[in-house]
């Protein structure tokens, strides 16, 4: 059945990108106006988020962000069958020598990102920076696994398309013990704008106007590792281009005050949102839970 699959998104992988946005386009007109997928919890996430913008104005944000997510969908596609040259001209990293350097330094880093513009090609970092994967560093990203085998399986090979390591979620402290065992350095993408998991501990921020549970795992880990604490700053800059912003949150985690390293990521995030809301992904259910904020 993978294999079946795969072979289908292939063959429509080798389809240019402008006709890739053709089928974006109808995917579009499909999810939102046929389907209406999770269209209330977008409502609804965008009224409370932005209650100072105008109804128009939200309902212009979130056909915005349906194009985007349709498009999202089709690039992700294009994963199978895209040369490294076309991914680097469409994907750019501007700092990465704060990466860089980090690692000659002896550092890893433990990378902040969010489901912004188009997350699945990050990966593509390995094209970018300065040491390929297996020169003394591992490129990695933390995945939670799909409940459906098949489309797991298609997302990790999508995902290892440019060299990087997928790292279950589950087992992510173990893996990356191992490879510094093995004397690996590691550039570790967290997806870290997700609802926690029911019993992480969390730290309640005031984000987008709404009390809100950030992930503080991310931190621990990093602190715990010893390691740096980068964020990706996601801008569209086109149909199909994007930049990723590298900008440093801390040196070493380990020497920051508990917690000042998430509320640092919320505030950046806060303003990659802000300045583009339709590259964000609005369909979680961020705020399903109600969350209070310390006294």
């Amino acid at each position: 059945m993978t294999r079946l699959v795969l072979i289908l998104l292939k063959c429509v992988a080798w389809l240019p990108m402008k006709a890739l946005y053709v089928i974006a386009d109808l995917i579009y007109v499909l999810i939102y106006y046929v389907a209406g997928y999770r269209r209330k919890v977008v409502e609804d996430n965008m009224a409370r988020c932005f209650p100072d913008r105008s109804a128009e104005e939200r309902r212009r944000l979130e056909k915005d962000f349906y194009r985007n997510f349709a498009d999202y969908i089709m690039e992700t596609v294009k994963l199978f069958h895209i040369s490294d040259s076309e991914m680097e001209r469409r994907m750019k990293f501007r700092n990465i020598e704060i990466i860089d350097s980090l690692v000659r330094q002896g550092r890893s880093v433990a990378v902040y990102f969010s489901h912004c513009g188009n997350w699945e090609w990050a990966p593509s970092v390995t094209l970018h920076a300065a040491r390929r994967p297996g020169d003394g560093v591992e490129y990695c990203q933390v995945y939670r696994p799909l409940s459906s085998h098949v489309f797991d399986a298609l997302m990790l090979r999508a995902r290892s398309r440019f060299g990087s390591l997928s790292l279950p979620k589950a087992t992510v402290l173990r893996e990356l013990i191992r490879l510094r065992r093995d004397g690996m350095l590691n550039v570790t993408g967290f997806m870290s704008d997700q609802k926690p998991s029911h019993g992480d501990p969390a730290l309640p921020l005031m984000f987008l106007n709404r009390p809100t549970a950030f992930i503080t795992g991310t931190e621990e880990l990093a602190r715990r590792m010893g390691m740096a604490a980068v964020y990706w700053d996601m801008y569209k800059t086109g149909r199909g281009y994007y930049e990723i912003d590298c900008r440093l949150l801390a040196e070493n985690v380990a020497d920051t005050e508990r917690g000042d390293v998430t509320r640092a990521y919320a505030s950046v995030l806060e303003e990659t949102i802000e300045r583009n809301p339709s590259i964000w992904l609005w369909t979680h259910k961020r705020w399903k839970h109600p969350v209070e904020l310390p006294r």
